[in-house]
């Protein structure tokens, strides 16, 4: 029998996990029980997901410093950041104008038939207005050690940068130093693969915790809504595939295959960070080479969740359609510019895009009780978007080597793909001392 590969478990995973969510829901009709039982269910994959946190700041910091060591100068390391800035800031534009489109050709939020919450009400998310002033001085770090206890992905790019650096213009001097972060790299990337062991159990529990507290019943409730979204979700998925096309070529369903596990590792436990190691791990196979994939994979995480930012003007736009109230094209154009800047750096805060339409609506009269609407379903949607940033970040990254001149020909990414699979079957096989 074929061995089965690790998306096909994450799936059966997945198919598993909503079963048994459903019996715990079924069995258990009181709220407050089914919630406690699924908490113990989650606790594997709040495992997984803290397992994964643990080695995201490491392994951006020592993956990006020998990378940028190995780019040689400054004058590379700010050619590189220029394109994939370019690149992330077209694509935001481009989800959050989607997002728009859609909201407003569908109208999801017209004949809801459900009962809206009173406008008094609160979702209790801190709101405060997100400035320029606030953005900028968050990007620096007041301490390396202080950004990696938080993992706060933009500050120790910001550091690594240096650091990589100042590495590369000492030369000889620094070669053990370099080579010494190197080891670090490859020891956190042993790591990754150990914990990776464990994401099909991470993936069952997730699904399990989320159907066990909400239902399915909650999807027939919200099924417009959500059959909308999924549908502008879908289409821009399409107009990514398209970009990666007009660079890559047919190269780019390549790429696509050798993403779909971390793509389904990202859609089930509605994590974008959880796929982080996979994604990198498939962009070597895919032939990019280390020194941009370790570059531009963190910025990405910061500029460029392209599902996240389609969100929040479908959102914002679907709870002003529940409340009546009509926004002139003028004010949605001022709306997805604001947008556009509010939501830069919020990836290390957790439900980043409820926070940031909060700040959204209070900003234009909108009532923030809509998002009680929503909140029933938003781990059911952040399955989507967790998965369209890693699709969006994959081709990115891609792109930006490709534009670079260093993505490896296929047959060479074919041959290291080889050499990877061996080491990998090469670890498993080595007996354990003792």
């Amino acid at each position: 029998m074929k061995k089965l590969p690790p998306a096909g478990w994450i799936l059966i995973a997945m198919v598993i996990g909503i079963i048994l969510g459903h019996l715990v829901n079924i069995s258990f009709p009181d709220p407050k029980v089914a919630a406690q039982i699924a908490g113990y269910i989650s606790l594997f994959s709040d495992v997984f997901l803290r397992l994964i946190k643990m080695l995201i700041g490491p392994l951006v910091f020592s993956t990006l410093v020998v990378g940028i060591a190995h780019m040689g100068d400054a004058a590379s390391v700010g050619r590189v950041f220029g394109k994939a800035l370019g690149w992330f800031i077209t694509a935001s534009l481009v989800s959050l104008i989607l997002g728009m489109i859609m909201a407003n050709l569908l109208q999801p939020g017209h004949n809801l038939g459900l009962p809206l919450p009173d406008i008094g009400s609160s979702a209790n998310l801190a709101t405060s207005k997100f400035t320029l002033k606030d953005f900028v001085s968050h990007l620096v770090p007041r301490s390396f050690a202080e950004s990696m206890a938080n993992n706060e992905i933009l500050q120790i790019v910001v550091f690594s940068m240096f650091f990589g650096v100042a590495l590369a213009s000492l030369g000889e001097k620094a070669r053990t130093l370099i080579s010494a972060i190197d080891e670090l790299s490859h020891a956190m990337l042993k790591i990754t693969g150990y914990v990776m062991k464990l994401a099909p159990l991470a993936v069952l529990a997730a699904m399990a915790a989320t159907v066990a507290v909400n239902g399915l019943g909650i999807l027939l409730k919200f099924a417009v809504f959500m059959g909308d979204f999924y549908l502008s979700l879908f289409l821009l998925w399409g107009l990514l595939v398209l970009a990666g096309f007009a660079f890559l070529g047919r190269r780019v369903f390549k790429l696509l295959v050798l993403i779909k596990e971390a793509f389904l590792l990202s859609f089930a436990t509605a994590s974008s960070e959880a796929a982080y190691p996979k994604i990198l791990d498939a962009l070597d196979r895919f032939g990019v080479k280390r020194k941009i994939s370790s570059f531009v994979m963190p910025m990405g995480y910061s500029f460029n969740l392209d599902g996240s930012m389609m969100y929040c003007t479908f959102a914002v736009l679907f709870i002003a359609q529940a409340y009546g109230i009509e926004l002139s094209i003028g004010t949605q154009i001022t709306m997805l510019l604001i947008l556009m800047l509010t939501s830069k750096g919020m990836a290390g805060v957790p439900r980043a895009s409820l926070v940031v339409i909060a700040a959204t609506l209070n900003q234009f009269n909108i009532p923030e009780a809509g998002l009680l609407l929503i909140l029933g379903v938003d781990t059911f949607l952040d399955m989507g978007r967790s998965a369209t940033n890693a699709v969006g970040n994959s081709i990115a990254t891609a792109v930006v080597a490709k534009w670079e001149g260093e993505l490896l020909p296929e047959s060479e990414a074919d041959a290291n793909a080889r050499q990877l699979d061996k080491e990998a079957a090469a670890t498993l096989a080595q007996p354990a001392h003792g």
